[in-house]
């Protein structure tokens, strides 16, 4: 069998160098996203205990800026709901349940 050179040096750094983003650029998109983050979770908890007692463990997905939600038992439907009355604009899923969470980390 015939053994092959490793003569490949590992390349150190990012793919594109040209396209990092500035720090006060990355501050801001998190601060964007914080913000969003805060507005659906308003919307969320006030709708959360009343949905949850008919509809728990379904799939919510918020609006902030008009506070529409659409609710479903399948992720899929709950997309296409959505995406429907709000085709542009940026949503945020979650579940109907405690903490809101999707999935296991």
């Amino acid at each position: 069998m015939t053994q092959l050179s490793s003569n490949r040096t590992p390349r150190r750094g990012r793919i594109f160098p040209e396209r990092q983003l500035s720090p006060e650029e990355i501050a801001r998109r998190k601060e964007e996203d914080e913000v969003f983050a805060k507005r659906c979770r308003l919307v969320f908890d006030r709708v959360q205990p009343e949905l949850i007692k008919n509809h728990y463990d379904w799939f919510i997905i918020i609006e902030p800026i008009s506070g529409d939600y659409f609710i479903a038992p399948d992720e899929t439907v709950a997309r296409k709901r959505a995406g429907e009355k709000h085709p542009d604009k940026l949503r945020l899923i979650m579940r109907l349940n405690e903490t809101g969470t999707c999935g296991r980390i």
